[in-house]
């Protein structure tokens, strides 16, 4: 049987749509450790996955200098509570893929920010440390080391550096992993091997 010109024209149109809304659709929510949706302003506990013997998770220090405070992973602790807040403040839902801030919920001695913030080039240990000092909100080329992203790493997620929140700026892309040092210190820096991690709800 012959398929008219028209007929062929509307069946690849309509073969080929559901390519094109899969190719809008949104990036895929975070889950926590219970299965549900990482929603911002919550306070979660990052823990390393799996979780090591007597436990672990993020915390702050001073390393260095007094401050600001530097972004640590410990063992057994489960550390601070941090909370996000997407590039795009309305929407609820933490996605991965997207640009976001991510503040500890502690109270510190520091005159920084507890939000999260890639520092200058340590030529000491030739590191990109992650510290603290940024700022929430007002995304572009003055806030541009002050956002991350989420992506999903094997069954797991992993912290990535690589923002998109201004179009012009040249930025480093890399995954967040763990530098330790001499004195036991396990620092979060740019790094080759990704910090696994899960989430755990709520504070």
């Amino acid at each position: 049987m012959k398929i008219t010109l028209a007929a062929f024209v509307l069946l690849v149109a309509l073969s080929t749509r559901p390519l094109l809304g899969a190719a809008d659709a949104a990036p895929d929510q975070v889950i926590d450790t219970s299965g549900k949706k990482l929603q911002a302003g919550v306070r979660y506990i990052v823990l390393p996955a799996p979780q090591p013997p007597g436990g672990g998770g993020l915390a702050l220090a001073s390393i260095g200098e007094k401050c600001p405070l530097d972004v640590v992973a410990v063992l057994g602790d489960p550390g601070l509570g941090v909370s996000f807040t997407p590039v795009n403040s309305k929407k609820g839902r933490i996605r991965v893929s997207t640009d976001l801030n991510v503040m500890f919920s502690a109270n510190t001695d520091c005159p920084q920010s507890n939000v999260w913030k890639l520092d200058d080039y340590d030529n000491t240990t030739g590191q990109w440390f992650v510290t603290t000092g940024g700022v929430v909100g007002n995304p572009g080329r003055q806030t541009v080391r002050d956002w991350f992203k989420i992506e999903k790493y094997e069954e797991s997620y992993k912290f990535v550096y690589c923002p998109s929140v201004c179009t012009n700026c040249k930025v480093l892309c890399k995954d967040i992993g763990i530098y330790a040092n001499n004195h036991g210190n396990r620092r979060l820096a740019l790094s080759d091997t990704p910090f696994k991690v899960q989430f755990l709800c709520c504070l």
